[in-house]
């Protein structure tokens, strides 16, 4: 290392964010849904390479009645024309109104409890 500073990488330091990480991995051995993992891997690193996903791109790669999960944040550029499920770790004010109008938003911990195998689950990065 140079200049002698030893460098160790933390992980998150949002507490709930790390729970939820905890839970995703202990949700994902007890069901062997992979999903999950991935999910906790997206959301376990640096912030700077953490998802931030429009809802134009949301829009484009689902079809109607789709549950969809963003391990990141989902921004309000553009529109929602179809009806969708979005759980997701953040959601901006904007994204938030427009998927209300058309879908609905929930927490990861929410799609957790409800599709705890992940089947019919796609994860958009």
């Amino acid at each position: 290392m140079a200049g002698g500073l030893n460098m160790k990488r933390t992980g998150p330091t949002n507490i709930h964010l790390r729970l939820l990480i905890t839970k995703l991995r202990k949700k994902a051995r007890e069901n062997n849904a992979r999903i999950w993992y991935r999910v906790a891997e997206l959301l376990a690193k640096p912030r700077r390479q953490r998802i931030a996903v429009n809802l134009s791109k949301i829009n484009k790669y689902t079809g109607n009645g789709e549950i969809v999960i963003v391990p990141g944040k989902v921004l309000g550029a553009g529109t929602l024309d179809h009806e969708v499920i979005v759980a997701a770790w953040q959601f901006s004010q904007k994204a938030y109104e427009k998927i209300s109008k058309k879908g609905k938003c929930i927490t990861i911990e929410e799609l957790l409890e409800k599709f705890p195998r992940g089947s019919n689950v796609k994860i958009i990065t």
